[in-house]
């Protein structure tokens, strides 16, 4: 447990403790309404009168989002641990909230619950939708949905690098970078790291938009899908998501780029350094191509379609790494393929891609931590005398990092328990609640079923089993133990 506090104690008392917490959060709001205007102004270029509702949003957003920056900039010299914790909870909830503002304003969705689950849906990655008629929906709405996704998993990046490492959140200890001795250094080294991270992430969204274009797409639904695909998102300008475009062009585009966003985005800034050799040599890039080959082989094992294997493998090929990497696209409702696809397809939802990556789930580095301890354990049962040193990437693997890797597995898979067994009680029946709390929990977006699998959507529920789903799409993005620290009273103890 963090030592630091939110408290009377710290120097300049309570009202000094939130500035970090008003200053990140104000900078975060005024880049979310400056974001606004884009789907505004193409709104107004299409004569679409949603622009005013996208204009009214980004003032709104802008003003309030200045206005904390205002208030603490200048004051800010460090941030605690806890600061930190209450920060990056309150961001996502923050922006999911001004970010609801145009779909409600539009009337694309009836009320406030459905606008909020969209939002913290776009900006958590997760992908699960309560739109329907995207075909014919306005321009700049689809814009949106696309952009929240891009600067949700551009976040989720830089907190992954520069703040949960800090947090020694669920083992990512693992991935300090040297530079962050301590919590009080979060601010100024994310601001410096992030301008490089930033820079990558705009560039293989770039090279994704113009595969795209190359493929067939319309610039705006290339726009729109190179932006959810590398943030690994799955927001679709579509219904029937990817496949409206029936092209195995597009589904190689898609599946590539799914996995460039699924790799440590670090690793992207150090091959540009000089270091591109640090790609092949990290254990966890190679661990998860690897277990994604073997995942997409037994996809097409599956479901081979004896009459045209080639449209066998490329089903399995992007519906695999979609659900494998959270981004939640679909070419074709794989609830038909048989219990045996329902059942792989359900597990294979919580594998997630690399730590440090816009992927959700539950990341490869732990699998990896967890297979190490469990052979480390059968090595001391069969040899009690004997000395093993486990190891990950070529380093000695900490104790505390493998507890913390198990507390992990632990507390996901009560979270995960509890949120289904809510579900249920709420009404839905068990295959729909098992599913919407791993897809939610995971981040990806389809469920399995008639009502939330990959040919449905979450606009038939009702809104008491939404809010829970939000409640579990922002847990499950920010690691778990992010946000349920803030529901223990030592928490907010003086």
């Amino acid at each position: 447990m963090p030592t630091q506090a939110l408290t009377k104690r710290e120097p300049g008392g309570f009202f000094a403790a939130i500035r970090p917490i008003m200053l990140v959060n104000g900078l975060l709001l005024t880049t979310l309404g400056a974001a606004m205007l884009l789907p505004a102004i193409v709104d107004l270029v299409a004569e679409n009168d949603d622009w005013q509702v996208f204009a009214s949003a980004a003032i709104l957003t802008m003003l309030i989002g200045g206005g904390l920056y205002g208030g603490a900039r200048g004051t800010v010299s460090e941030m605690t641990t806890r600061q930190a914790f209450l920060m990056v909870t309150l961001a996502w909830m923050l922006l999911s909230l001004f970010g609801a503002l145009p779909y409600l304003w539009s009337g694309v969705v009836p009320s406030f619950t459905d606008a909020y689950f969209e939002s913290m849906s776009g900006i958590t990655t997760t992908g699960s939708t309560v739109i329907t008629g995207l075909d014919f929906a306005p321009p700049g709405i689809l814009l949106w949905r696309g952009i929240q996704q891009w600067l949700g998993g551009l976040g989720i990046i830089v907190m992954a690098v520069a703040v949960l490492p800090m947090l020694q959140i669920g083992g990512m200890q693992l991935f300090k970078i040297e530079a962050f001795d301590t919590a009080e250094k979060i601010m100024p080294r994310a601001t410096q790291i992030s301008g490089s991270l930033t820079l990558v992430y705009i560039f293989i969204t770039g090279l994704c938009m113009i595969a795209y274009l190359a493929v067939g797409l319309r610039i705006d639904d290339a726009v729109i899908h190179a932006m959810t695909t590398v943030a690994t998102g799955g927001y679709s300008s579509k219904d029937s998501s990817l496949a409206y475009f029936d092209s195995f062009w597009v589904d190689g585009v898609a599946a590539f780029f799914m996995v460039a966003g699924s790799i440590p985005f670090i690793l992207y800034v150090q091959a540009v350094r000089g270091k591109p050799l640090d790609l092949y040599r990290n254990s966890q890039v190679r661990v998860f191509l690897a277990v994604l080959f073997v995942l997409v082989m037994i996809g097409w094992w599956l479901h081979p379609e004896p009459e045209n294997p080639v449209l066998g493998f490329f089903h399995s090929l992007l519906n695999v790494t979609s659900l494998v990497t959270g981004t939640g696209y679909t070419t074709t409702d794989y609830n038909a393929w048989g219990y045996a696809s329902q059942f792989f397809f359900f597990w294979i939802m919580f594998i997630g891609g690399c730590a440090g990556s816009t992927s959700c789930g539950i990341k490869i580095f732990r699998f990896q931590v967890l297979f190490e301890t469990v052979k480390q354990h059968i090595k001391q049962t069969l040899q009690p005398n004997g000395v093993f040193i486990m190891r990950y990437n070529h380093k000695i693997l900490r104790d505390d990092v493998s507890a913390a890797v198990m507390n992990f597995f632990f507390l996901f898979a009560m979270v995960f328990a509890i949120t289904a067994t809510t579900l249920n009680l709420a009404g839905l029946d068990l295959i729909t609640a098992a599913s919407a709390a791993a897809t939610a929990l995971a981040n990806v977006g389809p469920g399995m079923g008639d009502v939330i699998g990959p040919t449905g959507n979450f606009k038939s529920l009702e809104d008491l089993p939404k809010w829970i789903l939000i409640a579990a799409m922002l847990i499950g993005r920010l690691e778990l133990l992010t946000v349920l620290v803030l529901f223990i009273p030592r928490f907010w103890r003086y």
